[in-house]
């Protein structure tokens, strides 16, 4: 197996430097700042999450919590609401629980090194070097999914990143490759990002416009689709689940929160089985015969598709307040659902309100 040929950093990092100041993205709100309050929220929001999804959530953040005190403070059913709609909800609760955690063990500041970033609930490896390398000017390699692109790329690395040894051996190399002064590690570690997002891109990589190009050995080779390589698939799998729209006389609707584990870990949604037989057993035998079904969601997780099917009913009062027992939950009406963190599947569906018939007509 060729061994990769790691570039001098006069050649690959001064270069990328260079082209990072003056074509590289600017007008990004979190690239205007070294605050590591703004920097983390954004390297956390951006986690398998696009740009422009995290646009508005950024900017809705800071205007409810402009400082990490702010947050830490508040209630943790405020802080998934906001979040909302933007998925992987682990990271909302990472992201309340450190913020806590800076306040309460740094005195509301962020500390200025990787390796003490890297012990903050939620901060991994990479997450931490950005924010030390882009706010306080550290020499530590970041190595998020656009990096190892690059990386792979130019150094022609032929291991298998599904390896964990692989792995160690490439942050090695992408410390290897930084600016000899920390005063350029905001620009490279900006560049290194931009250059994955924008030019060294998954498929049709615009190899012209790379600063890089000369030294990138998959490029000479003709072989960039090569890279990275990574032979590890994980399976997708498909469930079937039946959810329950319950609606009372007063147009509210039964929510039920979520355990702290699993899918959906805390937040407020529709009662769900497995099996439609289950819900409908619920019921009583007058609202099985007024209920509605939706036409069925497809809603895709990580590595899941999950199958919703939606399951309408009319209650009467006293309906309605034996099946809240049953299932532990507490009825919302309208101007509670916005502020509560719901599922994405769960707030279009009720903000949506496609759904027949019209609360409180025909209940039983």
């Amino acid at each position: 197996m060729p061994k990769a040929l790691t570039p001098s950093p006069d050649t690959f990092a001064h270069g990328l430097v260079r082209w990072q100041r003056q074509y590289g993205r600017h007008d990004l709100p979190w690239q205007r700042t070294r605050d590591p309050y703004r920097v983390w929220l954004s390297e956390v929001m951006l986690q398998q999450t696009q740009v422009s999804t995290v646009m508005g959530y950024y900017d809705r953040f800071l205007a409810r919590y402009p400082q990490v005190a702010a947050l830490a403070g508040a209630p943790l059913d405020d802080v998934m609401a906001l979040w909302s709609g933007l998925g992987y909800y682990s990271r909302a609760r990472n992201l309340h629980r450190c913020a806590q955690a800076v306040v309460a063990q740094h005195g509301g500041e962020f500390p200025r090194h990787a390796h003490v970033l890297q012990t903050l609930p939620g901060i991994g490896r990479s997450t931490a070097a950005a924010i030390a390398s882009l706010c306080f000017e550290e020499r530590i390699a970041i190595l998020d999914g656009n990096v190892k692109r690059v990386l792979t790329r130019v150094l022609a690395f032929e291991q298998d990143l599904a390896k964990s040894a692989a792995e160690k051996a490439l942050w090695a190399l992408a410390q290897s490759m930084l600016p000899e002064h920390g005063r350029d590690m905001p620009a490279y570690t900006q560049g290194v990002m931009d250059l994955g997002a924008t030019v060294c891109t998954r498929t049709q990589p615009r190899c012209p416009d790379c600063p890089v190009r000369p030294l990138c050995q998959a490029h000479q080779r003709n072989e960039t689709d090569r890279f990275p390589i990574k032979t590890r698939t994980l399976r997708r799998s498909s469930q079937s689940w039946w959810w329950l729209l319950a609606v009372n006389p007063r147009g509210e609707v039964i929510l039920v929160k979520r355990p702290q584990q699993g899918i959906w870990a805390g937040l407020h949604c529709l009662p769900m089985w497995q099996e439609e037989d289950a819900l409908l057993s619920l019921l009583p035998a007058t609202a099985q015969r007024q209920v509605q079904h939706l036409p069925v969601q497809l809603h895709a997780l990580t590595h899941r598709d999950l199958h919703l099917h939606t399951v309408v009913a009319p209650l009467g009062q006293r309906q309605a307040d034996a099946i809240t027992r049953a299932v532990q939950g507490n009825w919302y009406g309208p101007e509670a659902w916005e502020g509560l963190g719901l599922p994405a599947p769960v707030r279009n569906l009720l903000t949506q309100r496609t759904w027949h018939p019209i609360p409180g007509d025909g209940a039983v």
